[in-house]
């Protein structure tokens, strides 16, 4: 390492870690840190060099780790019809912007969006086909909810994927239809049709989605993140956008990529004929573990539960996406005999059943004490499986931004203790699980303070307590969102601490968020973004 620092930041508020307190300053050296301390001291380390950066009195901690994001699909969606509440928060509202965009579509070409969700539109429920077909006459439409499980297509696209009032329902996924006939609404494995014949997503395309989305990430202060499903649209292409990103030095930040290992979107054979096992690659874009589905989503109703939804019907609790349990075990059998680590995803507690029942037997015929294995989500779990997680070393990949932004929806489809005992944070942490922290963004929000906000009050956007016995102090929120996010993995050696030897990510803050009010959390903005020593994001004004 350098004898001089290349930069210095000084006169501030720099929290080291979980643990580690306080310091002045902070130097950093070939894009690692080099020391912490007074800044006296630390400003001695400057050479003629050295960049000098005053924080004026600013909190300045590690850059933070969103555990768990669709980094592509998100550079993908900012370029779609945006239908989040926030831009389209009724019905009228949702199809006056399809249709805008349509009239500026050539007639023939696809109209897609992104981002709506029918507990917050006016009518409380989804779109019909024919209200698409009426918006768009002209142009085949699909749409996808905010949790990325369910879409609604129109005519136009339900005939080019081929399906028709007698097409019935896949496995693992649902094709509604209402007296008979179709209602748009596809679920889970229902929707492969219809995404098999959107426009093919290239290799350049992607890249640039890749790219967009990565430089959006650092204005937030967020350095690394796990991308959650690559191959899950477009196939291999995916993994070739992130290899020619990371050559063309087109990649923002830092990525633990997630292969794709289920039985219908799976490129796991190709990774595995590559070489690119969990762990391979570099500091800037590693190979991680096999994604596979179980389930779908508690907001849609499709996560797959052991005790049915609200409504009075009994058989009412979710799909489950690979329901022979012998199937999913030797899928994640053969993967774990090859080296890789899993991250499954499973949101209801029968889900959750599945994978355990799958990652027990894997590691009975081939042990590997630190493998980490991951449950994506792993919202609604229950004690006895809390339980198996600690005896397997199993790890919690929670969205507190989930409860956040989906909590008083949560309260409409299950009991109110079985939502308040979901995404049990502080039980997690007491248990040694180091749960981590992340936005399954473009679901939610990438903004990492409503989820710091929702650890710490455990409250919904509408002010909605749910489970004060689970939250956590600022510090804890702050691991999760760096130390235990590398923890998942397996680069706590690296990342997630202002320490000398780890790598030189940090974010700059408005204002100290160990010192102000929870409810001013949310209003926590990054002025300064760094990624191994190097300024990467300044925010105007800051």
């Amino acid at each position: 390492m350098s004898r001089h620092a290349d930069i210095v930041l000084t006169n501030g508020r720099i929290w080291r870690g979980k643990g580690l307190g306080f310091a002045e300053a902070l130097a950093i050296a070939e894009g690692k840190v080099l020391a912490t301390g007074p800044s006296d001291r630390i400003a001695a380390l400057a050479g003629p060099e050295t960049a000098m950066l005053d924080l004026r009195g600013r909190l300045a901690t590690p850059g933070l780790n969103d555990a768990h994001m669709h980094l592509h699909l998100y550079g993908l969606a900012m370029a779609e019809v945006d239908l989040r509440p926030r831009a389209a928060p009724t019905l009228d509202a949702l199809l006056e912007a399809l249709k805008a965009r349509a009239a500026r579509t050539p007639k023939g070409e696809w109209v897609t969006g992104r981002g709506y969700d029918h507990f917050q539109l006016d009518t409380g429920r989804h779109p019909w086909r024919e209200e698409l077909d009426r918006a768009c006459p002209d142009h085949p439409v699909y749409i996808v909810r905010t949790c990325g499980h369910l879409a609604v297509a129109n005519s136009a696209a339900l005939h080019l994927a081929g399906i028709t009032e007698d097409t019935p329902s896949p496995e693992g996924g649902l094709i509604e239809r209402q007296n008979g006939r179709l209602t748009g609404l596809l679920a889970e494995t229902g929707r492969e049709p219809v995404i098999a014949v959107l426009p093919q997503l290239t290799v350049a395309s992607l890249a640039d989605a890749i790219e967009r989305a990565g430089r959006d990430l650092l204005s937030y202060g967020i350095t690394s993140c796990m991308e959650a499903a690559i191959g899950i649209r477009a196939g291999w292409p995916e993994m070739e956008a992130y290899l020619a990103a990371k050559e063309q030095g087109r990649l923002p930040l830092r990525v633990y990529g997630c292969i794709m290992g289920d039985k219908t979107r799976s490129i796991l054979d190709r990774a595995m004929a590559a070489g690119m096992v969990t762990g391979t690659g570099d500091q800037m874009f590693r190979h991680g573990p096999v994604k596979i589905f179980t389930d779908g989503s508690a907001g849609g109703r499709t996560a797959a539960m052991t005790r049915p939804y609200l409504g009075g019907d009994p058989e009412d609790r979710g799909l489950l996406c690979i329901p022979d349990q012998a199937e999913l075990t030797a899928m994640v059998g053969a993967a774990h005999r090859a080296g890789f680590q899993m991250a499954i995803h499973a949101i209801g507690d029968a889900a959750i059943d599945q994978v355990l029942d799958a990652y027990e037997a894997a590691l009975a015929e081939t042990p590997a004490p630190d493998r980490r294995h991951r449950i994506e989500h792993c919202g609604w779990l229950r004690p006895d499986q809390m339980q198996r997680m600690i005896r397997m070393k199993v790890i919690p990949v929670p969205q507190p931004s989930f409860l956040y932004w989906f909590g008083d929806l949560y309260c409409t489809v299950a009991e109110k203790d079985r939502v308040e005992a979901s995404h049990p944070m502080r039980t997690w942490i007491e248990a040694g699980l180091n749960p981590s922290a992340s936005t399954d963004c473009p679901v939610t929000e990438i903004d990492p303070m409503p989820v710091i906000y929702n650890m710490v009050t455990r409250k919904t956007a509408q002010g909605t307590l749910l489970g004060a016995d689970q939250r956590m102090t600022m510090e804890e929120a702050l691991h999760a969102y760096g130390w235990a996010s590398a923890y998942a993995a397996h680069e706590e050696g690296i990342k997630g601490r202002l320490e000398p030897g780890q790598l030189g990510d940090v974010a700059v803050w408005d204002r100290d968020l160990f010192a102000i009010d929870a409810e001013e959390i949310t209003a926590t903005r990054c002025d300064l973004t760094i990624l191994g020593g190097r300024i990467v994001h300044e925010r105007a004004g800051s």
